[in-house]
Order: C-alpha cells, then structure tokens, then sequence
C-alpha cells in the first residue's frame, strides 16, 4: 500500500455509514472494492471515537450516508471529511447489483453505499458545511414549523371541545389562535357567562385587552347571540375544565413563535445574503430565513437556475418511451423551499402587478391554484438565482415584467 509524507495512506478509500439511533454500521472500501473494515460502532462519545479513530490514518477518505444533517453528519464535517448525503431510493436501487434476493441487513447497506460511493463520486457533491449564522438560521426555522404544528394541532383539539359545548367563541374573532380569542374563552369560559356581555361589557373587554380589530363591540355582540347554544351542566362544567387548559397550551405556542420569529429577525440583521432576500417583494423575515437557511451559503451547489428548481419541486417530471409523454407532479423535492416558495408566490400576487397578472393568465388558461403559484414561483425562484448567485439585491428597474408594469402604469 503506497504511503504519503506524513505517514498517510495516499490511496483513496471510501467509507458507507449505514445510521441509526443507538449504534451505526461502518464500511470501508478501498479502491478496488475490497472490504477494509466492517464494524459496529455505538451513538456515544466512545462509539464517535472509535469511528474516528477507524477513518484516521488515511489521507483520502470519502463518506456516504443517507442522510443530509444530524450529529453524525455534523461530526463527521467537523474533522474535515467530505460526507457525501445518498437517497435512499438510490441506496435501495444499488443493492440490486448486488443481490437479486431481497436480502437486507445493516453491514450489507454499509457496504452498497461505500461501493456506490467507490463508482459515483465522481458525478456526485459533498453536503457543504454552512456557517454559523446560517446552521444557526436552519435550526430556528426548522423548530419553529415544529411548534407550528403543534399548534395547529391544539387549536384544532380546542375548536373540537368548544363546539362541544360553547361554540360562540368561534365566530368572534378572525381565528381561535388569536391572544384576543383565548382571552375571551378565559374571561367568558360558558355560554352562561358570554350571554351576559352586551355591546358596554364588550367594549370594556376589547379596551381591557387592547384589541386592535376594526369590529365595533356591537357588531362582535351580534356576532356572538346565534351561536350561545348550551350543553347538558356536566358536559359543560368538564368542557370548561379541558378548554381552560388548551388555551393555556395555546398561549404558550403562541409565545413560542413570537419568541422564534424575533430571534429570525436577529439573526437576519447579521446574515450578508439577508438583503438579498428581503429585496423581493412578497418575501417577509420567515420566508426569507427559511429560504437562506436551506439554500445554504455555497453558490456552486447550484450552478444554474434548473438545479435549483428541481431542489424546490417547481421543475415537473417528464417520462417519455415510445408513443408515451408524460409530465408530473415532482414529489421528490425540498418540501420547505417548496412551502415557502409557494407563499413568496402567494403573497407577490397582492404586492406586484406583473406576479398578480402572471398568475391570472395561467387560471385562464385552465392551470389550477397551486400549478399556477408554482409556475409564477418559478419565474421568481430564476430571479432569485441570478441575484443569489451575483450577491445583488432585487432591482425591479432591471425587470422587464416590471418596467411594463411601471409604463402601463
């Protein structure tokens, strides 16, 4: 075996990690295919050493594992190996050259993606290593859609208890989540005690709790009155015992995402691409957190705009054999681009004359809701590129489909 220097072998080896949550199985090839080392190792501080101290000694070691982030991945990129990120689907297609036997076990995956990486590395990129700011981003905005879900998720179990026994609450105000909708289920928690609150008493309570709606209390008053059915007394007595919990869950969500989304908003005033971001109209602070955080920092990762539109889902499949042409939905896709991307689309329609016209013309040519926000969020997401990848900021002067907007106007 042919040695460098400094003592390190000069052969490149490649190393499959097939993960799992208490123990991972390594595999080493080397450049011939031939098994180096096959073992177990554990998820803890010994286990991580002794995987490192497996990959040390070798001057060019490459890694594949199916999956894009966790401790492991970020283990391994802190000691300056590049880990390669191998879909599972592509795993599960390479063990077939193989085995035709559906056979599986966990050094046999180590060594198809050790084996796969051995023949592929070539075509394939190394998962980049963000910085600070930008893992840091990445971490908010992947927890906050967390805590998102789980309060969509109360909000929906409290929907469910009050029109059980107390459904006016629900016609008051714009959504349930709201912290003036929770302060009027705990200050009126029975349809007994909202039937007392008349337009004097309503309007005390929104001055009470600073509401900023346009409603007038006599309209919310009116609101109110068709809706103040009542339940058996047990139903409603235990009723109000669980909403009055739900609506403390709630609130607690409700700080949670503020708390997030203020954190965001700091952590935008340092990152440098934030005004690139921020220069598009119908991108707000979340939008653009989401959007830095999982494009990253390496521009290289996407050389040209069809890369990046295929990573969000805006870039339709097309199959064709034969006398058969079909263009689908592309479900494998980086669903929270794609999410946000759809909602920068959205919001542009009531910010930009030419989004708003650019999507009206696709429904009149019979394109859905969603393929036309797709289709509009394309022609921004290539702008969006181009800027990205200049590190300018979004100037519409520069825009042809805005200049005509400004002419028309």
């Amino acid at each position: 075996m042919a040695t460098s220097t400094d003592g390190l072998s000069a052969e490149p080896v490649f190393a499959g990690i097939d993960w799992g949550g208490t123990c991972h199985q390594l595999c080493i090839v080397d450049a011939t295919g031939q098994v180096l080392v096959q073992r177990r190792v554990r998820h803890d501080v010994a286990g991580l050493a002794e995987l490192d101290e497996q990959l040390a000694g070798r001057a060019d070691v490459k890694v594949a594992i199916e999956r894009g982030e966790g401790l492991l991945v970020e283990h391994l990129q802190q000691r300056g190996l590049p880990v390669y990120c191998v879909s599972p689907k592509v795993s599960a297609r390479a063990r077939e050259r193989y085995r035709l036997a559906a056979t599986k076990s966990d050094a046999f995956d180590a060594f198809v993606l050790a084996d796969t990486l051995r023949h592929e590395h070539p075509h394939w990129r190394p998962l980049s290593v963000p910085a600070a700011l930008t893992a840091e981003l990445a971490a908010v905005t992947r927890d906050r859609e967390r805590i998102v879900v789980s309060q969509r998720s109360v909000e929906s179990r409290l929907r469910a208890i009050l029109e059980s026994y107390h459904p006016a609450p629900l016609h008051l105000f714009s959504s349930l989540d709201r912290d003036i909708a929770l302060a009027f289920i705990g200050d009126y928690p029975t349809p007994a005690q909202a039937g007392r609150v008349g337009e004097a008493r309503m309007e005390g309570f929104c001055r009470r709790h600073g509401y900023s709606g346009r409603v007038e209390p006599a309209v919310l008053v009116e609101r109110m009155r068709p809706h103040l059915l009542t339940a058996a007394p047990g139903t409603t007595a235990g009723k109000q015992f669980t909403a009055g919990l739900f609506v403390d869950q709630l609130r607690l969500f409700n700080g949670q995402v503020r708390a997030c989304d203020k954190r965001l908003a700091e952590l935008l005033d340092a990152h440098p691409d934030a005004p690139i971001f921020r220069s598009f109209p119908g991108i707000g602070p979340v939008t653009a957190a989401v959007l830095i955080s999982e494009m990253g920092d390496d521009r290289a990762r996407y050389p040209h705009p069809a890369v990046l539109l295929a990573e969000t889902g805006l870039a339709p499949v097309t199959r064709a054999s034969g006398r058969m042409h079909q263009v689908r939905f592309r479900y494998a896709a980086n669903k929270r681009m794609r999410h946000a991307i759809d909602w920068w689309a959205f919001t542009s329609t009531r910010e930009t004359d030419w989004a708003r016209q650019a999507y009206e013309d696709a429904r009149a040519r019979g394109h859905g809701k969603y393929r036309a926000l797709r289709g509009l969020g394309a022609r921004w997401t290539r702008i969006l590129w181009r800027c990205w990848t200049d590190h300018v900021p979004y100037d519409a002067a520069k825009h042809p489909a805005a200049q005509q907007d400004n002419t028309a106007a």
